[in-house]
């Protein structure tokens, strides 16, 4: 288990395996062009933590939610990459809230405050969410390869074992 980003209390951290799954939401891409999809996968393996699903689907939100609940089945953090913009096509948000038991207001905000720095105010357009689900954490991030790094970099790797020993209690 990575620690290096730990800075809570140790108590509050339960022994955990950490098992990802990357949902990427596009119409337009493969795996051979996904690269926002490969380097979620390089950062979360740098972590120590294994992929254990990986899917591209496309921009509806019957797909996006269908393949939520399968990954659901084998990994206990959920990110999706995508779809989370204001175009008539972006539907992340609302194929998964719906499912959330408890949201993660924190990270949107954090998200938006971090890619402010980078990008200035057009981060406001970015609707990136979290939350549980049935003791799993699920992240809404843009598709972006400079957006999904800055968020699973700096916010769901230095975080996710707090946040799930916490969702597992």
């Amino acid at each position: 288990m990575n620690t290096t980003f730990i800075t809570m209390k140790q108590e509050h951290l339960s022994p955990l395996v950490i098992t990802v799954g990357i949902i990427t939401v596009s119409s337009t891409r493969t795996p051979e062009t996904d690269f926002s999809g490969m380097a979620i996968s390089e950062i979360v393996k740098a972590a120590g933590y294994a992929v254990g699903h990986y899917a591209i689907v496309p921009d509806h939100i019957n797909a996006i939610r269908s393949e939520v609940l399968k990954a659901t089945t084998h990994t206990n953090c959920i990110i999706l990459a995508g779809g989370t913009g204001l175009t008539h096509d972006d539907c992340t948000i609302e194929a998964v809230t719906p499912l959330l038991e408890k949201a993660i207001d924190g990270f949107g905000e954090l998200f938006r405050t971090k890619s402010f720095e980078e990008i200035g105010t057009s981060a406001m357009l970015s609707r990136a969410a979290a939350g549980i689900y049935q003791q799993r954490a699920i992240f809404c991030i843009p598709g972006s390869t400079s957006a999904v790094k800055l968020a699973t970099s700096q916010l769901i790797v230095p975080e996710i074992v707090h946040i799930l020993s916490h969702a597992t209690r």
